[in-house]
């Protein structure tokens, strides 16, 4: 008597969800790794870090902070991101700031209208066309 498996042959095992990103942590895509590596050797600072926040202003409330960061603040929570080469690169964002952009992911993009850093923050209400507003 022949026995059937429960599995077809040819059937791929169903995927593992992605995690979620926790409401204190950020993510830091292998793209956005890899931009910030380039753009601090470019700059001769490898210590530095980049700074992420949120500051009051902009057309639709707030407007992103993205800047180097050469020393540390006592407040500031640190997270780290690897580049595809196996290089670590480091983010700094201060509390206030982080109650923002918590669970979020720093990606960076190239496309026909140009590259630059995306905010994949699902905090965000909205946004302004330029990308440089939110709304919260």
């Amino acid at each position: 008597m022949a026995t059937m498996s429960a599995t077809a042959p040819n059937a791929t095992p169903p995927a593992s969800p992605t995690p979620a990103i926790g409401k204190r942590e950020i993510e830091i895509s292998a793209a956005a790794a890899d931009e910030i590596a380039k753009q601090k050797a470019k700059r001769g600072t490898p210590e530095a870090m980049i700074r992420l926040g949120v500051r009051g202003g902009g057309c639709t409330g707030f407007t992103y902070v993205f800047e180097w960061a050469d020393t540390l603040k006592p407040t500031d929570k640190k997270f780290s991101g690897t580049t595809s080469a196996g290089e670590t690169v480091g983010v700094v964002i201060d509390p206030k700031s982080l109650v923002y952009l918590g669970g979020m992911q720093l990606d960076f993009v190239r496309g026909m209208m140009g590259h630059g850093f995306k905010f994949n923050n699902p905090n965000a209400k909205g946004a302004c066309g330029c990308g440089e507003s939110v709304n919260f």
